[in-house]
């Protein structure tokens, strides 16, 4: 029987890197432990650093690289570089030493290992869902409309985080944002007894900076700002949740409408059609585009903020109706309301864009005892999202159309767009 060393934390250990996981880490086996390294690739040998060590796992970071993957690349951002101490390496763009084009087909795999392995679909039953990038850039840099850089509490210095640290790192410039954002930055100035600078470019109104002091309300969280999409214009508040890529609440609204147009006479637009976190009424609006004017739709999001402009947002239409609750409750109201009210999810389709943790498992629960027609989900994280495609599924959803998009390149991020019909 051999006799397994375990490692210590601060070891540096030679791995041959085979798989990549979720989360911007890849997979490598030592001594019959698996470990989760930073800063590589599949098809790569390093020398890494133990971080951390659990019984049946360890993190590390790579210190050198021996042997190279063919896709790796000089990292699009200095301060990120392996040549750099992990400890001063920049978070934020974990991809970044990968070829583009080979980052889109980790992350097809990263979905397709999910939805076999969480989501329960087999592997031969699965199609190639393929990561598409927003836009022609082939550098896909200078994508980040919304940017927060933290302070310094000893020296007030400015910059963003080190890797899986609250250490400041001071940097030369911004790779991923916008043009907007890097001539306003202020990379080289102090911000003494401030916790935070955030920097925004809106598509419709000016670039702005908002300073955070420690023990304060995040300033200007309240100022509302303009978004254009496809000629519409969105009011958003500073604070609330917004997509960072320019191009993506284009495409997303794009991608939604498209995908109820084609489930024609499959669409009821006066059935009790929904939004879950629903924010400013983006994807409500992509409904009703696709349908009609008066279509009925109930934008439901927990952020006041974010529901109050919802309504100014979408005040136009006749049939949208914002309201302010937790998605759970207002699905478990549903459940308790008068037959003739519940009847009318049969034929509904309900839009969900939940965070990164998912719908979960009582909230797909409550949605199968709705039984809408067609649920279009909206997943920016692909494990969360393959176990409630196996939750559907198991209720009598099937996967009927998928796609996967690039709204976060140089990092392990990405979204997939999914409808979901009914069987029945």
């Amino acid at each position: 029987m051999t006799e397994h060393t375990s490692p210590l934390v601060g070891d540096e250990l030679t791995l041959e890197i085979t798989g990549i996981a979720h989360g911007g880490v890849s997979i490598a086996r030592h001594d019959g432990r698996v470990f989760f390294v930073h800063d590589t690739l599949p098809g790569e040998t390093v020398t890494a650093r133990v971080g951390e060590v659990k019984k049946r796992f360890a993190r590390a970071t790579t210190v050198r690289v021996l042997e190279p993957s063919p896709h790796r690349q000089e990292h699009i951002w200095v301060e990120a570089s392996v040549l750099r101490d992990p400890a001063e390496r920049v978070g934020g763009a974990e991809f970044g030493h990968i070829q583009l084009a080979h980052q889109r087909a980790l992350k097809s795999d990263i979905l397709a290992d999910a939805l076999t392995r969480q989501g329960k679909i087999p592997a031969e039953k699965l199609p190639t869902v393929p990561v598409m990038p927003l836009t022609d850039d082939p550098a896909e840099l200078g994508w980040r409309t919304r940017v927060r850089l933290h302070v310094d509490r000893e020296t007030g210095q400015l910059g963003p985080y080190a890797a899986r640290s609250n250490t400041v790192i001071p940097v030369a410039s911004l790779p991923l944002a916008v043009a907007e954002i890097n001539s306003m930055a202020p990379l080289q100035e102090n911000f003494p007894g401030a916790s935070s600078v955030d920097l925004f470019a809106p598509s419709a109104d000016d670039p702005r900076m908002l300073v955070n002091y420690a023990g304060e309300k995040t300033a200007g969280a309240a100022d509302t700002v303009l978004e254009n999409v496809l000629g519409t214009p969105f009011q958003v508040r500073a604070g609330d949740f917004w997509q960072v890529h320019y191009a993506a609440a284009e495409r997303l609204f794009s991608e939604v409408a498209n995908i109820v147009a084609k489930l024609g006479d499959a669409v009821d637009p006066q059935a009790n059609n929904l939004d879950l976190y629903g924010g400013v009424g983006l994807l409500s609006a992509a409904f009703i585009h696709a349908t009609d004017s008066k279509a009925r739709i109930t934008s439901v999001e927990f952020v006041e903020s974010a529901t109050d402009l919802a309504t100014e947002n979408l005040a136009p239409f006749s049939g949208a109706r914002p309201i302010s609750a937790r998605c759970e409750h207002y699905l478990k109201n549903m459940l308790n309301a008068p037959a003739s009210v519940r009847a009318k999810f049969n034929r509904a389709t309900v839009i969900a864009d939940p965070p990164r943790t998912g719908l979960g498992v009582a909230l797909c629960a409550n949605l199968l005892e709705l039984a809408p027609a067609n649920i279009v989900y909206v997943a920016c994280d692909p494990v969360a999202f393959a176990r409630d495609v196996q939750l559907l599924s198991e209720g009598g959803y099937g996967l009927a159309k998928i796609s996967a998009l690039d709204m976060f390149p140089h990092t392990h991020h990405f979204e997939t767009v999914c409808l979901l019909s009914h069987k029945g």
